[in-house]
């Protein structure tokens, strides 16, 4: 079965660009013109990937991304005209996976669809489970509990915890996570805003963790036992 990615932005020609060139490699594609009609679309659709408009009217970009979390973990690549960097890192921070400014090359684009469908695809068959102290990572059906409580993750957030977790003590530079992610041209400001999120998700007290630490100048680790 065909992998569905819906396409959210105001302009109709990027509407069909994007469909007809998306629909050519394969992909089922729907569209929306804006954040509220793309809600809509999503609950019905059940897409596999959004590409997702940061201008539009009725509801913006920035507006849809926690509606739409709050129903899916489907991953997210913002489409943004936009070019400064607290923009990139606002998507980022409401949900958003990846993105790529305006204008972008299509063979760029689908890459980022490509690896972001892969992260968030079907696992592989055998089943990895990974423990330290009370977090549980279940490689296969992805789920990751903190106790007896399952948390959802984005795929970006989920790849991110497991590299940590699969070497509990160890030191990672940004670089080496940000080459885990598969993100090329995010910066390493990028892993971040996926550390904040990560850790407002599985810490009690994100501001004083004791899961995932900070090694100033250098990096993160996860600890041994929280």
């Amino acid at each position: 079965m065909s992998q569905t990615i819906l396409v959210v932005d105001d302009k109709p020609n990027v509407r069909a660009m994007l469909k007809d060139y998306l629909s050519e490699q394969g992909y089922r594609v729907v569209t929306a013109e804006n954040g509220q009609d793309a809600l809509y679309s999503a609950r019905y659709e059940k897409p596999d990937l959004v590409l997702l408009d940061v201008m539009m009217p009725r509801l913006n970009g920035f507006q849809f991304l926690p509606a739409f979390r709050r129903e899916s973990q489907a991953p997210v690549i913002l489409l943004t005209a936009k070019i400064e960097e607290h923009d990139k890192v606002v998507g980022l921070e409401l949900g958003a996976d990846d993105y790529v400014t305006k204008p972008f090359g299509m063979r760029e684009l689908l890459a980022r669809v490509r690896a972001q469908l892969r992260r968030a695809g079907t696992p592989p068959i055998e089943s990895t489970i990974l423990n330290v102290g009370e977090l549980r990572l279940d490689k296969n059906k992805r789920h990751v509990h903190v106790r007896e409580r399952m948390v959802n993750l984005t795929p970006t957030e989920f790849d991110l915890l497991a590299r940590l977790m699969a070497s509990p003590g160890r030191v990672f530079t940004r670089a080496e996570l940000l080459d885990n992610l598969n993100a090329a041209a995010m910066v390493e400001r990028t892993v971040d805003v996926h550390v904040r999120n990560l850790r407002a998700k599985i810490e009690e007290d994100p501001a004083n963790p004791k899961w995932i630490e900070t090694i100033f100048s250098v990096g993160y680790r996860l600890k041994d036992e929280g």
